[in-house]
This record gives structure tokens, sequence and C-alpha cells, in this order.
């Protein structure tokens, strides 16, 4: 996704003079087209965060569109106080780009492991908060979102080969994309961990059990009638995040089952347990976390069957 962002965002930088991106110092051999085709408009300020929201909120009330780029929990996280004070509360067009959702950065450890970032975002009423599930449907997300009032946090993967199959690159704000149907149950995923809940509703369709995918990236403002629609067809769902259970999308889904008194038993599938010591690569802690498509058909058969 790293690469359709720089691409999406030279292209809106090509047409408005108020597009400009900020740094963190780093995304060496990502942000270098950029630079190299708006260099007044590009800002490395250091390993300093906070005063990279600092001085994107200044840009923003200067009349610029800044967007700042950084690892997700350093983007999101680190200068979070600075993020609700300054574009948040002014209601000004910084769009934060955080890189590395969930266990991308894996073998950086804890420090580098975003996962709690979409629920203090999405706590922010005024800030759009947006998870793609790949590179087509990022691209798509960005173009559709350059030009909003008030900020946006995008959280993006840095997979720019894998595809969500019939996703097709679709996104709607405030929207969930359906791209499978059954209704055995229904998967509910968030961001590039989509592409093994898409597998595992496949595998389990060649099993015979007929399940149903819906993709949130628009998390704020949230696709509440889509999946209040799809909720209430079934008995059960099964949320897919890479992200702690508690806040993201999961606890959206209950918010929804809840408060629409639906008849909808739900499994959240993400991260459970605190941080440990215990690290590795991507693939290596989403099998501890229940996170593959042979984790995840698994628990659709046990709770089928429950």
């Amino acid at each position: 996704m790293r690469a359709a962002f720089v691409r999406a965002l030279i292209e809106l930088a090509d047409r408005d003079p108020r597009v400009a991106l900020l740094v963190g110092d780093l995304g060496y051999t990502v942000v270098e087209p950029f630079a190299d085709a708006h260099p007044k408009r590009f800002f490395n300020v250091g390993v300093a965060e906070q005063n990279m929201v600092g001085v994107a909120t200044g840009l923003a009330e200067g009349g610029f569109i800044p967007y700042t780029y950084s690892i997700a929990t350093f983007a999101a996280l680190r200068p979070y106080e600075f993020i609700r004070n300054g574009p948040i509360l002014h209601r000004l067009p910084v769009r934060i780009v955080g890189v590395g959702g969930g266990f991308e950065y894996g073998a950086a450890g804890a420090s580098h492991h975003a996962l709690e970032d979409v629920a203090v975002m999405r706590a922010q009423p005024a800030l759009t908060v947006i998870a793609p599930a790949d590179h087509r449907q990022a691209e798509t997300a960005f173009h559709a979102l350059w030009d909003v009032p008030g900020p946006t946090y995008y959280r993006i993967g840095k997979d720019d080969n894998g595809v969500v199959d019939g996703l097709d690159g679709r996104f709607r704000v405030g929207r969930a994309e359906m791209v499978r149907d059954g209704m055995d149950a229904l998967f509910v995923a968030m961001g590039p961990v989509s592409i093994e809940a898409q597998a595992a509703v496949d595998e389990l369709g060649r099993a015979g059990r007929r399940c149903g995918l819906a993709i949130v990236a628009s998390v704020s403002p949230p696709p509440v009638e889509d999946l209040a629609a799809e909720l209430a067809r079934r008995s059960l769902a099964i949320t897919v995040e890479e992200h702690f259970v508690n806040g993201g999308l999961g606890s959206l889904v209950a918010e929804i089952i809840a408060e629409r008194r639906l008849g909808c038993r739900l499994v959240r599938c993400g991260v459970r347990v605190p941080a440990d010591g215990l690290t590795g690569g991507q693939r290596y802690l989403r099998e501890l976390h229940g996170l593959t498509r042979e984790a995840l058909a698994a628990t659709a058969v046990r709770e089928l069957a429950a």
C-alpha cells in the first residue's frame, strides 16, 4: 500500500498545490518519488512525530493539505495529544498516514506493533479513520477523501501485491463492501488481514459452509446501516482484525448488534493478550493469535457447531 499511497499523492499534488508530505526520517525507497516531483512540498522533520503533527497543523491552518507519514505506532500514538488538540479540535485537513498496522513490523518488537491505534483514533468523532484491505482499495480511498474537511487517519499496510479477491479496489466512505455472500456466518474484516479472512471463507465454501464476507475500510464514519442489515440476516458473526479485540472492529460490530438489538452471536478474532516479549515475523505472530486462514476457518467450524 505504500507505493499506492505515494503514487496517489503525486497525482493529487500534480493538480493541487496545497498537497504536502511530511515524514519522520523514514520511508526511504518509498517517498523519494514524491520528494523528486515536489521538493518544495516535502519535509523531513526528523524523529520528532509530535513536532511533525505540529508543523502539519500549522500548514493546514495556512491553507495546505499536509500528509504526515510514519510507522503506525509513531504516527498515531506518540503524537496523539497533538493530533487531538491540533487538527481534531480545530477541524483542520491534516492527513495522518500510519504504515504497518498490526504485526507488519513483527521482528522489530512490541514497540512497533500497532494493536491499539484504531481504538484510540475512532474514539474521536471528528476524525475520519480508514483501514484499507489492500493496495487497490487504499489507492481508491486516497483519491476519494483527499479534500474532505477535517482530519483523517489512514492505517495502511506494507504489502503492494496482495489483494482481496472480489473487492476490486471498491471503497465508499461510511460503507462496507461485500465480497462474499453466504448465510452460515458473516465474517467482517478490516485491513490487510482481510486477505486471510477471504481465504478462510473460500476454504469453508469448499467444505460446504457458505459464509459472507464484509470488508470494513471506513471505520469512522462506520458502515452502521450496511453491517446492521447483514448482521440481521445471520445468527453468527466473526470479526477479523490485526488489532486488540477491544476498541477496534470487534467492538464496533458489538456496538451495532447491541444498539440495534440484533439476535446475532459475535465472535471476535484478534489479539487478546498483552505483549510478553515474544516476537517474530508477521506470519508467526498471526499464527500465535489465531489470525491465519486456517485458524479462522477452524474458528468458524467450531462456532457453527456450538
